[in-house]
């Protein structure tokens, strides 16, 4: 198949890159701005003329959607380019797949979720309820694409890391390894996803499309669930990092989220339920600590 990835220079989009070597479908990278020594076609998804000639010219099959705003404070002040990119530009995508019968996947994420309180995991099914312009419009995208009518499938994904890009387990290498104290959020719980097996599952959602090869619509389209599987704060996540970096010096202790004002109220509890993915596409997922090693050792900084 041909696919194009969008947003090809971030943390997904990096990974897209290595999975795609594994394949025999032809990628087709891109991204708004050019990294020396990556290859990266330019194209702006919020222009539809140029998403649809991208399509044409390549003869695009499948569009994974990597690209979106993700400043969460910023996009409180920013509303309107949040929405250009994460309501608006899906929307796009989802046209431009509709008219060659093919299919969307897009990124979306736990911030969807967050208004009401919540103590067991989030399914698809839960009702959407936002508390920022970021989850907003990010549900908003996954509304436009259902509108479309194309063929999708939506993967929701929460506290996404990598070997590239800015990131929290990046920021805690630094932070713990520099610092003598630190104090990090306890009273926030989700599950962190290595931006690697996300890739992989969307592999095998694309090698699943490809084996049907729908003419009338695709069969499991809809909306998923994904990250690592456990349950950790912030402050858990952060004790792992320094433990297996060897960080030791620094004192790590555990606050509340008033203690970090924010413009946006986070999610207190975002746990996403995977049973729907694992059983629909017979994902095995890795444990969140399994995955950590995983890629400290790629980074070079695993010392336990």
């Amino acid at each position: 198949m041909n696919i194009l990835v969008t947003g090809a220079n971030g943390q997904l989009g990096n990974e897209m890159r290595i999975i795609s070597k594994e394949t025999d479908d032809n990628y087709t990278f891109t991204d708004v701005v050019e990294v020396e020594g990556v290859e990266t076609a330019i194209l702006d998804i919020t222009d539809a003329e140029a998403v649809k000639g991208m399509v044409k010219e390549k003869g695009i099959r499948c569009i994974v959607n990597c690209a979106a705003y993700t400043n969460v404070d910023k996009a409180e002040s920013d509303e309107a380019l949040c929405r250009k990119l994460n309501a608006d530009a899906p929307k796009i995508l989802a046209e431009a797949m509709k008219e060659v019968n093919g299919l969307l996947v897009q990124i979306s994420t736990d911030y969807v979720f967050g208004g009401d309180p919540y103590n067991t995991p989030c399914r698809e099914d839960q009702k959407g309820t936002p508390t920022g312009a970021y989850g907003k419009t990010k549900l908003e995208g996954e509304q436009n694409i259902e509108a479309v009518g194309c063929d999708y499938v939506i993967i929701r994904t929460a506290w996404l890391y990598s070997e590239y890009g800015k990131n929290f387990v990046k920021t805690m290498l630094n932070l713990t390894a520099t610092k003598p104290k630190l104090t990090v959020v306890f009273d926030q719980a989700g599950t962190p996803t290595y931006a690697y097996d996300l890739a992989v599952a969307i592999k095998t959602v694309l090698e699943d499309y490809e084996k049907e090869n729908p003419t009338d619509g695709y069969s499991k389209r809809g909306i998923y669930h994904f990250s690592n599987e456990g349950v950790c704060s912030w402050f858990d996540f952060t004790k792992k990092i320094a433990e297996l970096a060897g960080n030791t010096a620094c004192d790590i202790e555990p606050c509340h989220s008033n203690e970090f004002p924010s413009p946006v109220k986070r999610p207190a509890y975002s746990v996403l339920d995977k049973t729907k993915i694992k059983e629909t596409f017979g994902l095995k997922v890795p444990y969140w600590t399994d995955s950590l090693k995983v890629c400290m050792k790629n980074m070079n900084v695993l010392k336990q």
